[in-house]
């Protein structure tokens, strides 16, 4: 896939980066330089190769170059702490890890090739991803942002690495060899590594391009979701890659930097979750940006708030969408339409080859009465082949079916008959009140219609009579008082909906990438925080 856009666009842009453009085939160049540079160390088909690197340019030949070798990328994240990658690290067997110079990436790395069977560490160096005279002023004036490279013969710099050879051609079975081992964000459960073969990753790029009708148009996607989630890899870089158009990168997510750059490099989509759309919102920039050249902005990871689309939407004349993807589905499994009738609170109609069924919430054997909530099972050429070292857990992940298997996602939902889905809730966060299922996300759409209320998480307490009761979480945009939010709340809500209280917080913990994360509230709830 990559080669074939590098044959049609070798000169095109591929990345852009604090002003610094990369093409097609210098990158390409670095792909199978690093990949000839691996099987020199001895890197197999099948080795595990990591990557913990935030959004740089050198993350695009390290992904490609790693699967030209025949070795399988793992994802970390660089917020990981050295506990969380040791760990993962160990998990996936992986044999070297690429990072970056900085004080945040390359001590935890280091500690971590110290302590575990981590072989080797490549190094990039951030002043060369930059342009000349930003890369001269961060080495002469900004030390203190960089970390300083040990001298080890396990620790080498990449421009060392990219080898000058071709690398050794690998036969790959695209249906059945891993490409990816992308680890699940751990909001539900302890984090499991999904595994994506070749035809997964691919597969969910050329789905994603065949609903964009703007796929053959000018495209400068805004590269601010971070490239080790799936839902970056699969909509900014494969799909990206295959579309032939450029990424403009930003190494995290800030608003003021995201609507800079989104303003210079006339920016035509930007994918992203819903607390960057409601940062961007916040940010008094939002209306002095040039949002013209903006075709289309996508939200996933999370529930879209009505208010926060509008608003966007109203602002800025760009056109948000929401979309529902899983790791397990390499990225998306659908969205709304990019253009033509969206339906707001749903998560749109299915990618073109994926089929959905909703099977039984309490017997997944048998499928959902017709027209009940279910929880959607999912079939489709993006549906991974089963977890890294985890049989049991793959095994009850799929709903057998005479005609194939069905990937359970936990999620309840409604399917309607021209194929809009909406997700009721997933069954793991249903608080039983008394016989009676509460699903928080419903309480928490009642919550947001309030003007006062910014963010809200819904979770469920221990109460002796009832058995668990709703508490509410909310993060507030103008003073208000607890006790009134929880009266307004409980006038509009059914009886066993009402919440015992509201808190009003500063912050609500936010995943990765910036998805209220429920699990971390339960476990810092639980634990008395």
């Amino acid at each position: 896939m990559f080669a074939a856009s590098v044959a049609a666009a070798s000169e095109a842009p591929l990345v852009e980066f604090s002003g610094r453009r990369f093409s097609y085939a210098e990158l390409h160049r670095q792909a199978r330089n690093f990949a000839a540079g691996l099987q020199a160390l001895g890197i197999a088909k099948g080795d595990r190769v990591g990557l913990f690197l935030p959004n740089v340019p050198a993350y695009v030949p390290a992904f490609y170059g790693a699967l030209i070798a025949g070795a399988t990328v793992v994802n970390f994240s660089p917020l990981y702490t050295e506990a969380e990658l040791e760990a993962q690290v160990a998990d996936s067997g992986a044999r070297l890890l690429v990072t970056l110079d900085v004080p945040a990436l390359l001590p935890t790395a280091l500690a971590v090739l110290h302590g575990s069977a981590l072989e080797r560490l490549i190094v990039v160096r951030l002043a060369e991803q930059l342009p000349m005279l930003k890369g001269l002023a961060l080495r002469l004036f900004g030390r203190r942002q960089l970390a300083p490279l040990p001298r080890s013969v396990d620790v080498a710099t990449w421009d060392s690495v990219l080898a000058s050879a071709e690398p050794k051609e690998v036969a790959i079975d695209p249906e059945r060899d891993v490409a990816l081992i992308q680890y699940t964000g751990g909001t539900t459960g302890s984090p499991k590594g999904a595994m994506l073969s070749h035809q997964n990753v691919s597969a969910n790029a050329r789905q994603i391009e065949a609903i964009d009708a703007h796929a053959n148009e000018r495209d400068v996607i805004m590269g601010v979701l971070p490239l080790f989630h799936v839902f970056a890899s699969s909509t900014v870089l494969n799909r990206t890659v295959l579309n032939r158009g450029c990424i403009s990168m930003l190494p995290r997510f800030a608003a003021e930097a995201t609507l800079k750059t989104l303003e210079r490099v006339q920016a035509t989509a930007m994918p992203g979750v819903p607390t960057m759309f409601q940062a961007l919102l916040d940010h008094p920039d939002l209306e002095r940006t040039d949002f013209s050249a903006m075709r289309l902005c996508i939200s996933g990871g999370a529930p879209l708030p009505l208010p926060t689309k509008q608003r966007f939407e109203a602002v800025t004349k760009a056109r948000l969408v929401e979309g529902y993807g899983l790791t397990e589905c390499a990225g998306v499994v659908s969205t709304n339409p990019f253009d033509g009738e969206e339906r707001p609170g749903t998560i749109g109609q299915p990618l073109p080859a994926t089929r959905l069924r909703l099977l039984d919430k309490d017997d997944p054997a048998r499928d959902a009465p017709p027209g009940a909530p279910g929880e959607l099972a999912i079939a489709g050429p993006q549906v991974m082949l089963g977890y890294w070292n985890r049989a049991e857990a793959a095994a009850a992940a799929f709903a057998e079916r005479p005609d194939g298997r069905w990937l359970r996602t936990g999620d309840v939902a409604v399917i309607a008959p021209d194929g809009y889905v909406r997700i009721v809730d997933r069954l793991k966060d249903m608080i039983a009140v008394g016989g009676f299922k509460v699903f928080p996300s419903v309480v928490e759409g009642v919550l947001l219609q309030n003007p006062a209320v910014r963010e809200a998480l819904v979770i469920g307490m221990p109460d002796a009579y009832h058995g668990e009761l709703p508490r509410a979480f909310v993060t507030v945009r103008e003073p208000v008082a607890a006790e009134a939010l929880t009266e307004w709340l409980n006038q509009r809500v059914g009886k066993h909906e009402r919440v015992d209280r509201v808190e009003i917080r500063s912050t609500l913990p936010k995943t990765a990438i910036g998805k209220l994360d429920r699990k971390a509230l339960r476990e810092e709830v639980a634990g008395g925080g």
